[in-house]
């Protein structure tokens, strides 16, 4: 068993030799961003796997070990951890738990120290925490993010997201039930043996990559029918994590509608341009602001290649690039607007209102003011600039009944319909009075 060592402020650290004894536990958020991620995290000499864990015992911890006052991600993320190591599935001397720190003023940043709290309580303090954060919060020895695997891990983003948005293109549609699903496992197969050998990582090859994604779900067989499209946005675990928005993306396909979800890329550049945000408005080195902005100008460059397969093919809806993002969201909020999602959220609703998706769920956490301002809050705003938007926030904590939920959504779902046949109902209207003239 690996020697426990503390830093000098008492915190646990993970350890070189734990590296080599120890299972890294990942909370799951994006199935396929976060497996390709896990898979990465192999390579690089870790030993880790994505949580799948689900059900009652995942809130009954959180709620027991987290203070009620806690946001709704942090009670799933910290009791989904703390449900995984009282399972008996894993060795509790012989794990460590994975966990993001955004930085900033998103509560997110302190999971960390509220999870720490609770494996106390739960009599696990022994359990080393790993934070993963570009903003030098906490280091451990025995863990390092290197160049090659942020690159690599911002390989496995764009990636998911391409999947992410044809498989949500096809899945509506499919002729044999099943075959978007098959498509999504060939690609993350494909994927994830070229990353196991060191594949797949260079700009050329993801381009070739993206064409070979893009054709495997073109063969999918579809139906010509039109269906309503849904647009997704709120608080990012909520707004990706089944866990946390109760399958919301399934309920969505079993009402008969299409599911539009932004990517993931666009919040990376976004964490990485309000770097440079901060040097703008309250000052600070030059230099960080120069790495921040070749950074982010290095992501954008792979999400424009994304976005030009996906017009190349002829056959799938691409979004904007970030920089067009950006653009919508101007004569509304600022750029010092970046606490929780910030902005981002707001531009995301202007984005698909824009591109022809007025219908959107905006999912709100307990707990989460800032995407409740950003989010809730500017849906009065919106819709007064855009009349024909539908937009219905829907709010999730430890006490929202699931019906409630669908029930709202599925009064928007009938609002939508009932805009739709309006709208053909006046695009065929002249048509049929001509007819009579003649």
């Amino acid at each position: 068993m690996a020697k426990l060592e503390y830093d000098n402020t008492g915190r646990l650290l993970f350890t070189k030799e734990m590296k080599e004894e120890y299972t890294l536990l990942i909370p799951q958020m994006l199935p396929d961003h976060f497996a390709m991620l896990v898979r990465i995290l192999q390579t690089e000499g870790y030993k880790a796997e994505m949580l799948g864990n689900t059900g009652r015992g995942v809130i009954d911890n959180g709620q027991k070990y987290v203070h009620n006052d806690a946001c709704f991600p942090a009670i799933l993320v910290i009791g989904q951890l703390i449900d995984a190591v009282k399972s008996g599935k894993y060795d509790p001397h012989k794990v460590a738990l994975v966990i993001t720190q955004t930085g900033g003023g998103c509560r997110a940043s302190n999971y960390i120290h509220m999870l720490r709290k609770a494996l106390v309580k739960a009599g696990l303090e022994f359990v080393p925490v790993i934070s993963v954060n570009l903003s030098g919060l906490e280091k451990n020895p025995g863990f390092k993010l290197s160049l090659g695997f942020i690159r690599k891990a911002v390989f496995a983003v764009i990636y998911g997201d391409l999947i992410m948005n044809v498989a949500n293109q096809v899945r509506p549609y499919e002729v044999n039930p099943g075959d978007a699903d098959a498509a999504t496992a060939d690609c993350m197969d494909f994927l994830l043996s070229d990353m196991g050998a060191g594949k797949g990582m260079t700009f050329k090859s993801m381009e070739k990559n993206f064409d070979r994604i893009i054709d495997r779900f073109k063969a999918v067989p579809v139906t010509g029918e039109e269906k309503v499209r849904v647009g997704v946005v709120g608080e990012i675990y909520v707004k990706y994590a089944p866990l946390g928005n109760n399958n919301l993306n399934e309920f969505l396909l079993s009402e008969g509608a299409e599911p539009v979800v932004p990517g993931l890329v666009d919040f990376v550049i976004f964490k990485i341009y309000n770097r440079e945000v901060d040097v703008d408005i309250y000052g600070g080195k030059w230099v960080k602001r120069a790495f921040c902005h070749f950074f982010g100008n290095y992501v954008k460059k792979y999400q424009r290649a994304m976005i030009a397969a996906l017009k190349r093919s002829g056959r799938f809806r691409a979004p904007g690039d970030f920089d067009e993002l950006h653009g919508y969201i101007k004569g509304y909020l600022g750029d010092g607007n970046k606490m929780g999602e910030g902005w981002l959220l707001t531009a995301e609703m202007l984005e698909l209102i824009h591109t022809g998706v007025p219908n959107i769920v905006c999912t709100q956490p307990f707990g989460c003011l800032p995407n409740h301002i950003v989010g809730k809050g500017m849906i009065r705003k919106l819709k007064d600039d855009y009349p024909g938007s539908n937009i219905v926030a829907i709010d999730y904590d430890p006490g929202a009944t699931k019906i409630n939920q669908e029930n709202r959504i599925k009064l928007m779902l009938a609002n939508a319909r009932a805009i739709a046949k309006q709208e053909r109902q006046e695009t065929s209207a002249p048509a049929v009075e001509e007819t009579v003239k003649v």
